[in-house]
């Protein structure tokens, strides 16, 4: 990671953009962390790329000053991929909703920690989809009723779970209502070498009235200090992650030191596309089979 010598301030990485999320929304929270986050890492806005998918989180870049790129529902993570790979000078966060990311994204989200690129995932998890007006998510909770699920939505999805089975080097979570416990997770996911979820409560005052601040802080507990839990123990992790309702962690859940995809295909410490030279007869070779 390139640190700068000037000092970085929130205000380089204030947008002119007017945020257009709703008052009270959980996504002002994270916005503000990773802003904090990224200051404290002293990170030039230049060197940070932020990448989306669609939705309320998909617009968390537009509200920051950094190099952004908006995919397609569910597509964040293989443009974010492609240009970790081509320029490893990056420091590359993508963000995503529960929806983006488990639902449309899911089999993204698998390859990427399978693969283990070097990158911070952050999931704004307010389980409803919030853009399209209240549909049940993925980690709706059995029972959630919505206009279009008045019977209640499905046993939910257990994300960080999937994520430890699958050996995610990185599985974070916390909560839009703490600012500096939620910032201090931003900069551990950003400084851990390899794939990085960060997954946040995120409430949605619009669309969902049951899982509100309220709720969450009668319920969350910080794994921070606990001397009796192992992060490296995934066994351990496993159940963890799978602790929801009356209790609710936060904090790191697991980590686990792997070799980047990055190192195993050779890009890992080359220089950027950008800054390596070309040679257009390196192609005549090429060409000639053409002849």
């Amino acid at each position: 990671m390139t640190m700068t010598s000037a000092k970085v301030t929130i205000e380089d990485y204030a947008a002119a953009s007017e945020i257009a999320w709703c008052p009270g929304c959980g996504d002002f929270g994270i916005l503000r962390a990773v802003k904090k986050a990224l200051v404290e890492l002293q990170l030039e806005p230049h060197r940070v790329l932020m990448v989306s998918g669609i939705g309320q989180s998909g617009k968390l870049p537009h509200y920051t000053k950094s190099n952004m790129f908006n995919s397609l529902h569910g597509r964040a993570l293989p443009p974010a991929i492609g240009a970790k790979l081509v320029n490893p000078e990056l420091t590359v966060m993508v963000f995503s909703g529960d929806g983006d990311a488990y639902g449309e994204g899911g089999n993204h989200f698998i390859n990427a920690m399978n693969r283990n690129i070097d990158m911070t995932y952050i999931v704004h998890n307010n389980q409803v989809y919030g853009l399209t007006k209240g549909q049940a998510s993925p980690t709706s909770d059995l029972g959630f009723t919505t206009r279009l699920n008045p019977e209640g939505a499905w046993v939910p999805l257990r994300p960080l779970a999937l994520a430890v089975a699958c050996d995610c080097s990185f599985v974070a979570r916390s909560f839009a209502g703490d600012l500096e416990h939620l910032s201090k997770m931003v900069q551990a996911g950003i400084t851990h070498k390899g794939f990085a979820l960060i997954e946040v409560l995120q409430p949605c005052p619009s669309w969902n009235r049951v899982n509100t601040f309220k709720w969450y802080s009668e319920r969350v507990y910080k794994l921070d200090g606990d001397k009796s839990y192992n992060p490296a123990d995934r066994t351990a992790a496993f159940n963890k992650a799978l602790e929801w309702g009356e209790r609710i962690p936060i904090g790191l859940i697991y980590k686990k030191d792997r070799p980047l995809f990055e190192e195993y295909t050779g890009a890992f410490g080359k220089e950027p596309l950008v800054k390596q030279k070309l040679d257009p007869m390196q192609f005549e070779s090429l060409l000639d089979e053409f002849k």
